[in-house]
Order: structure tokens, then C-alpha cells, then sequence
């Protein structure tokens, strides 16, 4: 990032501060042209993950735009406190923080991160054809030498019961998929703190590209699909629709992969949901964010954890090695961060001094870096 600072003699001198994206760029071409070769050489087809959605040149620039928006109207509302002054209150807003630097931080951060996710999810959907051998097997074993020869998902069953642990669980589980994209927004448009920021890009896509390497060197379906009478008596939810849609959509691809759009996404070893969560509350900690949010991320793992192999997505194994990559992710975005500046050391206290004025009218105001 060019950064210009005035002398002492009023003449400007050009500086290049790392902007922290850096690292999670290069992960972003790396993972593209290695689902591109990985295509190819398969005779596969590279294909939008979401696409069900809208595509992506349309989707991606619409949640830009109600980010900034999210970002934006509250503050200059806030300020104004009427509608008349609304428009110079906006322009006051967009003026002090979206600045060009800001912007081209947020544009790199977010194409970068879904040119990585959607390349993940199409390695991850090429595993049956590039590695046939599935070792659910012996993760199955490795379970239940754990837990004296017991499933430890039908432990959790008789534990916790069947149908009101099952509907809370699937709340939760389901919660994930709001969760890191949301995180992501925070971190790229209502954040003002580049190391932070650039920390949880970089960690979130070292567990993605780990965790897909790690899904072709153990190829597993997952207990609920290896074994899917363990969870026969589970009451029907959220989680279980999503997981037979899974199985069809995996079906569809294997029977004919050659004329299909869809992106299986059925590769159990290692658990990245809790992976990134790991991640999170390490992040979290170490960047010293307020005490409610690390124990939130704390109690969010812990449920995940359980919700994982009470659905039978994972193995115990796989939320072990799943903690152990939170770990390796946290660790190496650290690394590669934006450097800790007078900026960010700064905008804690701003921060929290503008969310507790703006309160509920701010929507976009927690963790901002102003």
C-alpha cells in the first residue's frame, strides 16, 4: 500500500506499507490455477459453488453495495438526525472512510476471498475422482476405540436426546452459514483495523487450502453417510434436509460429472467448520477483543464441536485434526498481518468511544477502526 507522509520541510516523501492481504492474495491465484489444472486434467468443469444463487459477477457486487450501504446510512443518520442534512452527512461518511486505500483494501480482501472459496469448494468437489479410496473404515475405529467400542454420535443421542437437542444443534450448525460471511464483512468493510482484518482473511484461507489437501490425503463421506442408521431416530431438521441434499447433489455429479453444474461438497476429514472457529477465538484473543465476544467464539466452538458428530458430519478424528489446523491458521495469518500501526493501536478506543454513541441506530459500528 503507497502511503504518502509529509516532512518536516512540508515536501511528501512515498512510503509502501504491506497492506497485511498480501499472503491470502497469493493463496487466492495459487488455489485457482490448481483447481483450473486439477479441471482440466480430470475433464472437469470449473463451476460457480453458489450459482443456485445468481452468478457470482452479479452477487458478489450486490453484497458490496449493501455493505457499504449497512456501513454508511447509519452513521450519516446518526449525524444528520434528520433527513434534510441526510445527503451532506453522507458525503461527510463516504469522505472519512472510504478512502481510496479503504476501498482497494476491501476490493482485494473480498475478491481474493471468494476466488479462493469457490476454488476450494471445486477441489474439494474433484476429490472422488482424483483419490477412490474412502477411509471411513478406520476413522470409524479410531471412534470407537476412543469411547470403549460406542459410537460417540449414539452416545450423544442417548445423552442428549433426539428431538429438542436436535432442533437446537441444527440452529446452530446452520448459524455457520451466515456466520463467516458476516465475519468477513466486518473484517472488510465496517473494520478499520488492518492487522486484525487482515489476520482473519489470511487465516480463514490457510484452513480452507489446508483443509482441502487434507480432504484428498483421507477421503472420508462422514458417519451420518458411512453409517446413516446411527442417525435414523434423529428428528427431522434443518441439518438432516441439508445433508440429504448433499447426498443427491453428490450422487448426481458422480453419475454423470460431465454435464452437471452442481459442486458436490461431501469430504469429511478434517472438520473445517470447527476448524475456522478455532481460528476465530484464537484471533479473537490474541487481538485482545472485548472479553464477550472471545467466550461467545469460545461457546460457539465448543457447540460446533458437539453439533459436528451429533449430525454425524464428522469423525471425533476429524475435530481434533480440525482444532489442530484452527491452530495452524491463526498462527500463520499472524504472520503475514497487516503491521501493528499507531492507526490501528488507536482505533480500539475510537471505536468502542463511536459504538456506544451511535448504539442501535449504528448497525454497522462494532469493531470499526475509525
Amino acid at each position: 500500500m503507497l502511503v504518502l507522509t509529509q516532512t518536516d520541510n512540508g515536501r511528501y516523501s512515498h512510503t509502501v506499507r504491506r497492506s497485511g492481504l498480501e499472503f491470502s492474495s497469493a493463496i487466492a491465484v495459487a488455489t485457482v490455477i490448481a483447481a483450473l489444472v486439477m479441471a482440466e486434467s480430470l475433464g472437469l468443469g470449473f463451476h460457480d459453488p453458489d450459482g443456485s444463487t445468481g452468478p457470482t459477477y452479479i452477487r458478489l457486487p450486490v453484497i458490496v453495495l449493501l455493505a457499504l450501504v449497512l456501513d454508511i446510512v447509519p452513521r450519516a443518520a446518526y449525524r444528520a438526525r434528520a433527513w434534510r442534512p441526510l445527503g451532506g452527512a453522507v458525503v461527510d461518511v463516504v469522505r472519512e472512510r472510504w478512502t481510496p486505500a479503504n476501498l482497494r483494501f476491501m476490493l482485494i480482501g473480498l475478491v481474493g476471498w471468494y476466488a479462493t472459496y469457490a476454488s476450494v469448494r471445486n477441489l474439494k468437489g474433484f476429490v472422488p475422482f482424483a483419490n477412490h479410496h474412502l477411509y471411513d473404515a478406520d476413522l470409524t475405529r479410531i471412534d470407537r476405540a476412543m469411547f470403549g467400542g460406542h459410537s460417540p454420535a449414539v452416545l450423544l443421542h442417548e445423552l442428549l436426546g433426539s428431538d429438542v437437542a436436535a432442533q437446537v444443534l441444527s440452529l446452530f450448525y446452520l448459524a455457520w452459514i451466515a456466520a463467516l460471511p458476516a465475519s468477513l464483512a466486518i473484517a472488510l468493510v465496517w473494520a478499520r483495523r488492518d492487522r486484525i482484518s487482515s489476520w482473519w482473511v489470511t487465516a480463514v484461507s490457510v484452513d480452507w487450502v489446508i483443509g482441502v489437501a487434507l480432504n484428498y490425503a483421507l477421503p472420508t463421506l462422514g458417519p451420518v453417510y458411512d453409517r446413516p442408521g446411527d442417525f435414523a431416530n434423529l428428528t427431522s431438521t434443518t441439518t438432516s434436509a441439508l445433508q440429504q441434499s448433499m447426498w443427491i447433489e453428490r450422487l448426481q455429479v458422480l453419475a454423470d460429472p460431465a454435464n452437471t453444474q452442481t459442486v458436490q461438497n461431501i469430504a469429511a476429514f478434517a472438520s473445517l467448520h470447527v476448524a475456522i472457529a478455532t481460528t476465530a477465538c484464537l484471533v479473537a484473543h490474541r487481538a485482545g477483543l472485548h472479553r464477550a465476544i472471545v467466550w461467545s467464539l469460545r461457546a460457539f466452538l465448543a457447540i460446533t464441536m458437539v453439533a459436528t458428530v451429533y449430525f454425524g458430519w464428522h469423525y471425533v478424528s476429524d475435530v481434533i485434526v480440525g482444532l489442530l489446523l484452527g491452530f495452524v491458521g491463526a498462527w500463520v495469518g499472524e504472520q503475514f498481518a497487516a503491521p501493528d500501526t499507531e492507526r490501528d493501536r488507536s482505533a480500539g478506543a475510537a471505536s468502542d468511544a463511536e459504538a456506544s454513541q451511535l448504539g442501535s441506530a449504528d448497525l454497522a459500528g462494532r469493531g470499526s477502526r475509525q
